[in-house]
């Protein structure tokens, strides 16, 4: 299993839920970390404890949906740490409507959020993950990615579009050594879940801490096995289903 230490991380939609405990599990690998958010009173919270790992924490509010938003936030990682090993695109966003009362500004909003920014965020990222002895790109996407469920047509086709362009992006980059991994959880403990799916059973989800294990199990486990994709269910869930 290798060493993360030192290495540089850029993690959006870091000052909560997945993205937060993603932070505080990798600091405790001495991972220097860019936070990337649009809450900077939670980032910096959140800067204040990992520092006391002993580490350099990047943190940068600004709001994904703006115009050049994934080229300013490479630039001002690059700027701050001069290189970058992992870039883990978590944020997004999510939509419980059905079809005919869903908006043109809401599928916008959606699609730019889940599928547009990880895919510039990737494409301005690539140039430097060439030079990292680990470059890792980790798309954390849904079950929703390869399901439907009704009201979710929105959120749904967004996140289709997020696999369909991280199994088009693994094969271009493959040359370069970069790895790129997708995550597809079922239902997690975060305020995203709670505003889609508000019929679940809180005690049953899947905690954000579980999703950030396996992350770190997918950077340390760096051998001649690749992991392409890990689909992860809720316990109470059917198997294969």
């Amino acid at each position: 299993m290798r060493s993360l230490e030192n290495k540089i991380a850029l993690i959006t939609g870091a000052s909560r839920g997945i993205g937060e405990e993603i932070a505080k599990r990798l600091a405790k690998e001495k991972v220097n970390l860019a936070l990337i958010a649009r809450d900077e009173k939670r980032l910096r919270e959140l800067k204040e404890k990992l520092e006391k790992e002993n580490i350099n924490v990047f943190i940068l509010s600004i709001d994904l949906r703006e115009k050049n938003a994934p080229k300013t936030v490479i630039g001002e990682v690059i700027r701050h740490f001069e290189r970058l090993d992992i870039l883990i695109n978590n944020a997004g966003t999510a939509l419980s409507k059905p079809i005919i009362e869903t908006s043109e500004e809401e599928w916008d909003e959606i699609m730019t959020i889940n599928a547009k920014v990880p895919y510039f965020l990737c494409k301005y990222a690539i140039p430097y993950l060439k030079n990292s002895e680990i470059p890792t790109i980790i798309n954390i996407s849904s079950v929703v990615g390869y399901k439907g469920y009704v009201n979710q047509s929105a959120y749904t086709a967004s996140k289709h579009a997020l696999h369909g362009f991280t199994k088009v992006l693994a094969q271009e980059v493959h040359e370069y050594g970069i790895r790129v991994h997708l995550i597809s959880p079922g239902g997690v403990a975060t305020d995203l879940v709670n505003k889609v799916r508000p019929d679940l059973e809180k005690a049953l989800l899947i905690q954000p801490s579980e999703i950030a294990e396996i992350i770190v199990f997918l950077l340390k486990f760096r051998n001649n096995a690749v992991i392409d994709e890990i689909q992860v269910r809720r316990k109470d869930n059917i198997p294969w289903r």
